[in-house]
């Protein structure tokens, strides 16, 4: 079961990416809008006698209220620790008798549950995600330990692993006030705002069968699970509040840097970039072609100059976040202080090859054999396959996303990779700089690449 959960979380990061080895197709699967608006996504699959069962509450950390960042990551902590007439351990005992996994994930746009049990328990594993949905206890002593437990680990990391924090400081001062900068694991000011009170009206303004999608997949029959799984849901209520309205962040233009004072650090974290593009954008196959030329393996343009040549890092990448709106294009990397600046120049004149030169056929050849040998030429597991369907209903996408995904990556060429670049990769006029690092040392040097704005890294918040 757990080797199934580790295939689910790729399957999930290759749907982001868009990374799929050709020949890849989607099973036959029959969806369903109950009355209330739950959807429902089922797949027979009996090859082994499995189930998977992805469901996904529409919302997660853009739902935040103001200043209560973290609390759709509370409730899904929260929602794990007792459900129905069952408390905490006996829920955990439930599960693990049968050798079954269940977990509540939360995100930036969705709260995730994922299920995976043999198909003889298909019954106690339904009801216990009914009972996970619709009453958990939501018990306020459950969730006083685990504020104070994430507000530990932020204050631990901060002093053992700072530059894990970057994509916590990186998204808030790229997307500002933006929903998309909410910290899904909020912020320790944040966090202790998070009353008993907050966490009960969050869930009945948040979580209802509005708002619910259900995949299962696996060795089931689809009318018997059809109306179990409709007598569980049918009748459950509508979330109270509506889904936030998001709008399209804006792309920076000029460059600004954010300092993060981590006095006695002896090297330098620093992301480089600007706001991206979305899951639906139509270059998809060129644009993962090119971020596996530019920083997505480990002879990458990045890491080949920053890490194999200089010697200046351990590793430097480029990330791409891609929900439904556009997310982030960002270089990630880390230096020794002393080589801050060239660390950070290195990066820049490989951007600026990047976009200047584009990728030769070559380069795509080489791309295109690194994405398809990642991994397993089809979808394999039950998990995987209802991941999937349950995040192409989340994002309004075809199956098309995927099935045809093989012959875009094929048909690239170098010059439709290089569109791709010029349309996303920011010219290095346009870049955001976030540095975390002792100031003292680096301050002169983060001055170099635009207006200086510092926080300490022992503020609580995030956003400066």
């Amino acid at each position: 079961m757990i080797a199934a959960r580790a295939a689910c979380l790729a399957a999930f990061l290759m749907l982001a990416g868009g990374v799929f080895a050709a020949g890849v197709s989607l099973p036959a699967y029959e969806r369903v809008e109950l009355p209330n608006g739950t959807i429902l996504l089922l797949s027979e699959k009996h090859d082994v006698p499995l189930i998977g069962l992805e469901a996904i509450v529409r919302g997660g950390a853009v739902s935040d209220p103001d200043g209560l960042n973290g609390l759709a990551g509370l409730l899904a902590a929260v929602m794990q620790q007792g459900a129905g007439a069952r408390d905490a351990q006996a829920f955990a005992e439930a599960v693990a008798a049968v050798g079954g996994e269940l977990s509540v994930t939360p995100g930036l746009e969705g709260l995730h549950v994922s299920a995976d049990f043999l198909a003889r328990d298909a019954e106690l594993m339904t009801a216990l995600v009914a009972d996970l949905l619709r009453r958990p206890r939501l018990e306020a002593e459950e969730l006083a330990k685990l504020r104070e437990r994430s507000i530990s680990l932020i204050k631990a990391t901060k002093g053992s692993s700072p530059g894990d924090l970057l994509p916590q400081y990186g998204g808030a001062f790229l997307f500002g006030d933006h929903p998309y900068g909410n910290p899904v694991g909020g912020s320790e000011a944040t966090l202790a705002e998070i009353t008993h009170e907050a966490l009960l009206r969050y869930y009945e303004d948040h979580v209802g069968g509005d708002r619910l999608i259900i995949s299962v997949v696996g060795a089931f029959d689809l009318e018997a699970m059809k109306a179990r799984l409709t007598s569980m849901f049918g009748d459950w209520r509508a979330a109270a509040a509506p889904l936030p309205a998001v709008t399209a962040p804006s792309r920076h233009s000029g460059r600004k840097v954010l300092l993060i004072d981590a006095p006695g650090a002896t090297q330098t974290y620093f992301w480089i970039g600007n706001i991206g593009v979305a899951i639906d954008f139509p270059q998809r196959a060129d644009l993962n072609i090119a971020n596996t030329v530019f920083g997505g393996r480990f002879t990458s343009m990045l890491n080949t100059e920053l890490r194999v040549k200089s010697g200046l890092t351990y590793g430097a990448r480029s990330l791409l976040r891609r929900p439904a709106l556009p997310g982030f294009v960002v270089i990630s990397s880390f230096t020794e202080t002393g080589t801050t600046a060239e660390a950070i120049d290195m990066a820049l004149s490989v951007l600026g090859k990047l976009r200047g030169f584009g990728v030769d056929a070559d380069m795509v050849l080489s791309a295109q054999n690194y994405i398809m040998g990642q991994f397993p030429p089809r979808l394999e597991t039950a998990t995987q396959i209802a991941a999937q369907l349950a995040r192409l209903e989340q994002y309004g996408l075809e199956t098309s996303y995927i099935d045809e995904y093989g012959a875009a990556l094929s048909a690239a060429t170098s010059e439709s990779v290089t569109a791709a670049i010029e349309a996303v990769y920011p010219p290095s006029e346009d870049l955001l700089f976030i540095l975390v690092g002792d100031a003292a040392s680096i301050r002169e040097a983060a001055s170099q690449y635009g207006p200086v704005t510092e926080m300490s890294i022992n503020e609580p918040r995030f956003r400066p």
